[in-house]
This record gives C-alpha cells, structure tokens and sequence, in this order.
C-alpha cells in the first residue's frame, strides 16, 4: 500500500501523555495495591511492583519500534499475524494451557507464562482492517460483505469463548466496532449484536462458573462468602473512598478483603484511595484516549490506516469499560484487566504497542480543514 498525502510530522503528544499519565499511575497503585500482601508472602513489597516495571520498560521499546514501523508492514503481515493468533489460541487447548478462576488464558512455558489472547486481539485487529479496506464496497451487501466477516469473527471469537467468554466479548465487540466503521450498513450491525445475545447465553448456561458469576452478579449478597465476594468488597472499598479517598496507600480493602486487588480489581483500589476525584481523572485520561484515538482514524491518509486506528482505539475503550464495569457492579465478573493500569506483562506490553501503531499512524495526519 502506498502512503497517504501529508508526509511525516510529529506524533500525537496527547494521546501519549494521557497513555503515560496511565502507565505511571498504574505503577503507583500495582504497588501500593500490592505491597501489604506481596511483603508477607515472598518478604518483598515491591516484588510485582519490580516485575512490572520491567515489562514497562519491554513495552516502552515495542511501542517506540511500533510507532517507526511503515503503514506497510501492518498491512503486507497481517495473515501472518492473523495465522499466528489463532496458532497461539489453539495452543491453550494443548497441556501447555493453564486454567485460573475457571478460564484457560495462560500459556505455561516453564517459568514464563504468557497470555496469548492479549497478542492475539492486536493481531486480529491488524488482520480485520486489511479485510475490511480490501473488500471495500461490498460491505454495503450483506451476503458479500457484512456475513463474510462475520462468519469469521465469529469463528475466532468462538474458539476464544471456549476458553475465555470476557475476551470473546473484546474481540467481537471490537470487529462489530470497525465493521461499523467500515461504513457497513446500520441495520446489519444490528441484527449482528442481536445474534451474539443468544450465543452468549449458551456459552454461560454451559459453563457452570459461569452462570455462578451471572447469578452472583444480579444478587451477591445470596453468596456473599462465595460466588459473591469479589463483587461486594469492590463496592466497599468504592464506597469507602469517598469524595478524595483515604489517602495513598491507606486502603483496608487491599489487606486481604479485596481479591485481584493490583489486577482486575485495581479501580477499586484507585478509588479508595484517591476517591471520587480519582476515578474520574482515570475516565478522563481514557476519554482523552478516545477522542484522540478516533481523531487519528478519521484523519489518517488511508482507508486501512484509519480502521487500524479505530480498531485499536475501541479495543481499549472496551476493556476498560468492561472493566470499571465489573468494578462497579453494572457488569459480571469476567477477569478482564485494566488497560495500563493492572498488572500483567501480555496487557501492558500489547496494549503499548497499540498506542505505537496509533502514534504511528497520527504522524501521517492529513491537515485539518
């Protein structure tokens, strides 16, 4: 593919404060989240603290070598990138996939493990923009456009759903998004979100821990020891923060009441402890996110560029609604951790090089009119 008109500026300053902003506040609270109980199990406070800081500094470089990387690499890799995610998801199916909390999201590889469903949506999403931009106007029919890739999102999110429902729900929330974006007509988008209700139910009807998570969710304090736990000490510790929260690092929740607290739970922690003001500076930051990421896509010099940017904007948007979602009690519980800000080594890095992709990509703007 051949670059657009408007040559090689600068990237984007705001999204990357509003991503760093993030990244520093996520190292922050991973340590002070963390620090109480890491320091009686393994006699460190600042064990996930370090190990975090060094995929943050793995990820700084991918996403400094992501943002030089050429519009055509992107573009002439993505099959390959494609065939490797789904290569990765199947490996969760062979001994080497470990379960947790009822999902199999992990690749054990001797002392590493990897989650391979965090480079598996940034391959996918590079994989569904080059589909989308080469079937171009017969998105606008449905038998040759609209059905076509939904057939195969559907596909990979069903071999994802076989291990992991909460990132199934990224990955097909995320094509529908830059289905949309394609300019696909509206009513197909519609029928295609009514049709993933009923195949979400199933998924959870035959996964018992599921469907103990659906029924925790709308009543947890029918279990309030069990299925329900996590949700109610999420809550409490919201509640506890207040208007400016108790302070940094005088959180209770995070001594032993509050599981998953420096991963899936970290917003509650954020919110206990810097309070309403808190959460809302990190709806902001990823609202900046948004707005500049979007911004990137419908200014980008070519069709392909502009639906990897909206791709990778959504995606992070998702997560992280799904997230304070589930945080908050408007969402199950679905293990899915907040965009730089939990710990995880696959998250950080992955979503890293997708603000590089997006860095990238904003140093090639057309001018606005």
């Amino acid at each position: 593919m051949k670059r657009g008109a408007g040559g090689k500026g600068f990237p984007d300053g705001i999204l990357l404060s509003s991503v760093i902003a993030l990244w520093g506040l996520g190292l922050i609270m991973i340590y002070s989240a963390s620090s109480v109980v890491v320091a009686d199990q393994y006699g460190d406070p600042y064990y996930f603290f370090k190990r975090q800081l060094v995929w943050s500094l793995v990820g700084l470089v991918g996403m400094a070598a992501a943002a030089r990387l050429p519009a055509a690499f992107w573009y002439k890799g993505a099959p390959l990138f494609f065939l490797g995610a789904i290569l990765l998801l199947l490996l969760l199916l062979t001994p080497l996939g470990a379960s947790s909390h009822g999902a199999t999201r992990w690749l054990s590889l001797g002392p590493l493990r990897l989650q391979p469903s965090e480079p598996a949506k940034l391959a996918l999403i590079i994989f569904f923009a080059r589909w989308l931009h080469d079937r171009g106007k017969r998105l606008q029919r449905f038998r040759t456009g609209t059905l076509p890739f939904l057939l195969l999102a559907g596909a990979v999110a069903g071999l994802i759903m076989v291990e992991d429902l909460g990132t199934a729900a990224i990955v097909l929330g995320t094509a529908l998004a830059m289905l949309f974006l394609a300019g696909a007509p509206f009513l197909h988008l519609v029928g295609a979100a009514l049709a993933a209700v009923p195949a979400g139910y199933l998924a959870i009807r035959l996964e018992p821990f599921r469907m103990k998570r659906l029924l925790a969710f709308l009543d947890p304090f029918q279990d309030p020891l069990g299925t329900g736990f996590h949700i109610i000490q999420g809550l409490y510790a919201v509640a506890s923060g207040g208007l400016f929260g108790v302070g940094l690092g005088g959180s209770i929740a995070k001594r032993y009441y509050l599981p998953e607290r420096h991963t899936d739970f970290i917003f509650a922690v954020i919110a206990e402890e810097m309070g309403f003001v808190g959460g809302l500076l990190v709806l902001v930051l990823f609202g900046v996110i948004a707005w500049r990421g979007f911004r990137v896509a419908l200014l980008a010099p070519h069709p392909f560029l502009s639906l990897l940017a909206g791709g990778i904007t959504s995606l992070i948007l998702l997560q992280a609604m799904l997230n304070i979602g589930v945080v908050l009690s408007v969402l199950p519980v679905t293990g899915i951790t907040l965009p730089f800000l939990s710990f995880g080594g696959s998250s950080l890095v992955v979503s890293l090089a997708g603000v590089g992709i997006l860095l990238g990509i904003s140093r090639e703007l057309r001018r606005e009119g």
